[in-house]
């Protein structure tokens, strides 16, 4: 998942510092971003928030990174 890894990177995020804003484990992360797991249906939600994305965006389904407006509370 090379645009999980260069979103990440072009926030100036650590894998750490990923794992503090969503609350997934580092190790887990480091995972996904390789492609060795899958990530869930919230462990995607809550990546795309944290890296000011859409889940399409996460998921392939769309080549633009810009998230969709959010709904408001």
């Amino acid at each position: 998942m090379s645009r999980l890894k260069d979103l990440r990177k072009n926030c100036g995020f650590s894998q750490v510092k990923m794992q503090m804003l969503t609350g997934i484990d580092q190790s887990d992360y480091s995972k996904i971003e390789t492609g060795k797991r899958s990530m869930s249906f919230e462990q995607c939600r809550r990546i795309a928030l944290a890296l000011g994305t859409s889940m399409d965006y996460l998921a392939g389904l769309t080549d633009d990174p810009t998230p969709y407006p959010r709904a408001p509370k």
